[in-house]
């Protein structure tokens, strides 16, 4: 998964969306209904910080990243959120906060989900 965080976001957003993410029912059960989390199919998590979810595209042709928190407020939060993910969840790994990074993705289904803390 990707993480972005943005301004404004706290604590209790990071263990929040832990907690939802974590939880979510978007794996196949044996009738191929999207009906169990990644607990149930004893699953693993990878997750990549990327601040660039928070891009504002509407205006021009330069992105503008200023809904993006900077790093003095998402590095502890993105900190935060992969310990309570590990509470979850027994096996996470992780990038490199901040870091160029190449990551390879295979995408297996039509499924994409953004998930908020806005609640």
């Amino acid at each position: 998964m990707f993480l972005g965080v943005k301004q404004g976001d706290g604590r209790t957003d990071a263990e929040y969306l832990a907690k939802k993410i974590t939880a979510l029912r978007i794996f196949p059960d044996e009738s191929g209904r999207n009906n169990l989390a990644l607990s149930d199919i004893g699953g693993s998590l990878l997750i990549v910080s990327q601040f660039t979810l928070y891009a504002d595209t509407q205006r021009g042709n330069r992105p503008s990243y200023a809904e993006a928190a900077g790093g003095e407020l998402a590095e502890p939060l993105y900190e935060r959120f992969l310990q309570c993910c590990r509470a979850f969840c027994p096996e996470v790994q992780t990038g490199i906060f901040g870091a160029h990074m190449e990551v390879s993705l295979v995408n297996d289904g039509p499924i994409t989900i953004l998930c908020s803390s806005d609640r």
